[in-house]
């Protein structure tokens, strides 16, 4: 099956060509140039700015902080806080992109709707955006709509409704703010006093502040999968299976492939393929799942580059982030070569400092097929994703190792 989308942008040209629309992109500043708005400019939107810039698009980067790191490579940036939805406009209206890409779920997803009602491009969909950036939308859609197994569930807007859930699901839980990334706010409830705990936590750790929480059953699994799913102009793609380690509901490790069984891959890419459909558009998603035996669980889905997906700035010919960029653009993506077995490693700083430096990495880089990228963030406060470490091998536990041994290497000072 093939998509054809047309896009109804402000200053979009291009050229029907077949039974595709061949895509022009003009210089920068000129008529026919192309524009991109980032919604988000932390380093998966750093590193989409780049892939973006490598076509010729003029990107601009917005973040609720300055000197975020797309903002480092783009052409403009704002600093807002893109829930005011008002300030969020008035800054469409006045660069008037050709795209507007969400990198961060705390966005007046309302404000987006409409102004894809009045011709602009969301990336993938500001209904997909709004389903995916409120945990509440995307659960409802995937086991109440599409009939998807996942972990039970319950939402609450106030702290009885909250005990009233816990009490509901049974103890272990795990608690999560309808709006979060990262980690931020999520707990579990191990045992009957850590329930107040847990609400505080969730109220102080949601994107958009206090508010509505999910208490999610806590499942058994044998392992948990990231499954990079593209929507592009030739049909839907599937990366190898990636794996990781959490902290505290942050990522911290990555590897690339997950070993499955065949038929339980196959089951997860017909989980992805579903929800990917459901949610519509171009670009590349970020599916979670968990499998347990030969059973498989769908957890979550982000609309656009993951944190886990960054191993595949060294496990692929196009990285998740080239991908969603192909996508985007409506460029075919004819195949994806996979290089091998490969692991990241976030580095998280922990700390209160406005200059943090890193050392060490002529040791680190001295390690064969090894990468690395420090994302420039200006400061940290209490704990930080501040770079990650890449690294292949003959196999996946090589590749951990190689990571692990690198992180032993870099010094960051705070």
């Amino acid at each position: 099956m093939s998509f054809l989308y047309i896009f109804a942008s402000k200053s979009t040209s291009s050229t029907l060509f077949g039974n595709h629309i061949m895509l022009e992109i003009g210089t920068l500043n000129r008529p026919r140039g192309k524009k991109a708005v980032l919604c988000g400019s932390g380093e998966l939107g750093k590193e989409i700015a780049i892939e973006l810039q490598r076509f010729g698009i003029q990107v601009v980067a917005l973040d609720k902080y300055a000197d975020a790191p797309a903002m480092h490579v783009a052409y403009k940036s704002y600093v807002v806080s893109m829930l005011d939805g008002k300030r969020l406009r008035e800054i469409i209206e006045a660069e008037k992109p050709d795209f507007i890409i969400p990198e961060v779920e705390a966005i007046d997803t309302k404000t987006l709707m409409e102004l894809e009602k009045e011709g602009y491009n969301v990336i993938p969909t500001a209904n997909a955006t709004f389903l995916t950036m409120n945990r509440e939308g995307i659960r409802r859609l995937a086991a109440e709509e599409l009939g998807i197994k996942t972990s039970p569930y319950k939402f609450a807007a106030t702290e009885d409704e909250f005990r009233a859930a816990v009490d509901e699901i049974g103890i272990p839980c795990v608690v999560k703010p309808i709006m979060s990334s990262s980690g931020h706010g999520q707990s579990v409830i191990k045992s009957a006093g850590d329930i107040d705990r847990s609400w505080h936590i969730a109220q102080e750790g949601g994107r958009a502040g206090a508010g509505k929480v999910i208490v999610e059953g806590f499942v058994k699994f044998d392992y948990e999968i990231t499954l990079l799913t593209v929507r592009h102009i030739g049909g839907t793609s599937f990366l190898e299976p990636i794996g990781h380690y959490q902290k505290d509901g942050d990522y911290q490790e990555s590897w690339q492939p997950q070993p499955m069984k065949p038929e339980v891959l196959e089951k997860a890419q017909k989980i992805a393929e579903k929800v990917t459909s459901a949610l519509g558009g171009r670009g590349i998603f970020g599916v979670e799942m968990f499998v347990q035996g030969d059973e498989v669980i769908f957890s979550e889905v982000s609309p656009r580059p993951h944190d886990t997906g960054m191993v595949t700035m060294i496990s692929q010919d196009l990285s998740e982030f080239a991908l969603h960029a192909r996508a985007v653009l409506g460029l075919p993506i004819p195949d994806i070569a996979f290089h091998g077995p490969s692991a990241s490693k976030a580095i998280v700083v922990d700390g209160d400092s406005h200059d943090i430096t890193f050392s060490g990495l002529e040791d680190a880089l001295s390690i064969p097929d090894t990468s690395m990228r420090i994302f420039g963030k200006p400061s940290v406060n209490g704990h930080r994703r501040m770079a990650v470490l890449l690294a292949r091998a003959e196999s996946v536990d090589a590749a951990r190792k190689k990571v692990q041994e690198m992180a032993s290497k870099i010094v960051v000072t705070v």
